[in-house]
């Protein structure tokens, strides 16, 4: 129990102890973790403790932090709670409490590469249905790796940057020639994106028992999507302009250790059984390396909650997108960053991308100020949040991925 006077059922509580980047007012980005309503300085505090490790965090970026790897990693949480649930180091933390609403939050990773991945079966048989109607929804290799495309790094943004519209080409199916234009089939995908640490080495692969020493943590994602320029450039080589323009992840950067309450079994993937190098492996507590996560997510279009897709239910696991995205003998880089896809349920409300809500915009959605939508217009906000379990029964919360779209230029 900390000696901050906070509620039990707080979702920043001590098991939770998120990382971020933040700023005060006249001062330098550098790294903090939340606690309750409060920032902590952890570079102040480790300096006033005397501890080396106080130079990592007096960066504007974790990537510093996140190359001293796994060992490094569970001693600075094991630290962080120490000095917020022992009395006597009250002194020495107090001085560098923030309160939230006083900083400025910043992008928590200088991101090295990026990889979206399409996790979901829910979500890619909706799709294929959508987008190849006269076809299996899935491709034959779907169950068989997890498929991912490489996308573009420094178009990543931090909640509450401003969406602008994209522009390209675009061609539906009854037109004779593309026309080029602002996007009017824009989406969201509400995703959870992976957190990178411990770079390797070109040609050495990360097994899947191995993968948990690399995953640092997950942030919400937001992988704004133009529909009517993917469905126009998607073949052959997959998504380019159509998602290259933004992504958007939440500032706060919940640690895995954090998420291990909210392990779960994956569904069953028994038909086909993956390849050897995917097939999870039971852990020493009786769990599996790879390992599904019971994070319930909540997708808000212009202040209505319109979707809550479940995480539990996707397909392949973080540590499977990981070992295959290295199974060639890739790198890793401090800073890495890869998302999990949409996020969908079986069910209609369980859908994490608008393009599925609206089933290709011939169910629009009804807001609570009565207006419907298919796709974004100019001016509307989604908001992205998440909850898992914690330790000791609690509930931690990721805090809120946010966008609002702006006309094209």
């Amino acid at each position: 129990m900390t000696w901050l006077d906070l509620p039990a059922d707080h979702p920043f509580g001590i098991s939770n102890l998120p990382y971020g980047v933040f700023s005060t007012d006249g001062s330098e980005p550098r790294v903090g973790t939340r606690i309750g309503d409060h920032v902590l300085d952890l570079a102040a505090c480790a300096e006033q403790a005397g501890m080396e490790s106080h130079e990592v965090w007096h960066r504007a970026s974790l990537n510093a932090f996140l190359a001293q790897g796994r060992p490094a990693w569970t001693a600075a949480r094991a630290w962080i709670i120490d000095v917020l649930t022992n009395p006597a180091r009250r002194d020495c933390v107090e001085p560098h409490l923030i309160p939230v609403a006083d900083v400025k939050m910043h992008l928590p990773i200088a991101v090295a590469d990026y990889v979206d991945f399409y996790a979901s079966e829910h979500h890619a048989t909706n799709v294929g249905r959508l987008f190849r109607p006269d076809t299996e929804p899935l491709t034959p290799n779907w169950k068989h790796l997890p498929i991912g495309y490489h996308g573009r790094s420094g178009t990543v943004v931090v909640s509450g940057t401003d969406i602008v519209r994209p522009s390209g080409q675009r061609k539906a199916p009854t037109d004779a020639a593309p026309t080029f234009g602002p996007s009017v089939r824009l989406d969201i995908e509400a995703e959870l994106g992976f957190i990178v640490g411990g770079a390797t080495e070109l040609g050495s692969p990360v097994s899947l028992a191995d993968s948990d020493d690399h995953i640092f943590g997950a942030v919400l994602l937001n992988d704004w999507s133009s529909r009517d320029l993917q469905a126009w450039e998607y073949v052959p080589l997959g998504p380019f302009l159509g998602k290259s323009f933004a992504t958007t992840i939440s500032p706060w950067v919940v640690t895995s250790e954090a998420l291990r309450a909210a392990r779960v079994p994956l569904p069953g993937q028994t038909d086909p059984t993956p390849l050897p190098y995917l097939q999870g492996e039971a852990t020493a507590d009786g769990a599996s390396t790879a390992y599904g996560l019971d994070i319930t997510y909540e997708v808000e279009w212009n202040g209505t909650v319109v979707a809550h897709p479940p995480y539990a239910a996707m397909y392949w696991s973080p540590a499977q997108m990981l070992t295959h995205m290295t199974v060639n003998g890739a790198t890793l880089r401090d800073g890495d960053l890869y998302g999990s896809g949409t996020i969908s349920g079986p069910e209609k409300g369980q859908r994490g991308s608008f393009l599925e809500l609206s089933w290709g915009g011939k169910e629009p959605v009804t807001l609570n100020d009565g207006s419907t939508r298919s796709f974004l217009e100019d001016g509307d906000t989604v908001v992205l949040r998440a909850t898992a379990p914690g330790a000791d029964g609690t509930t931690i919360s990721f805090g809120e991925c946010v966008g609002t779209i702006r006309p094209a230029r």
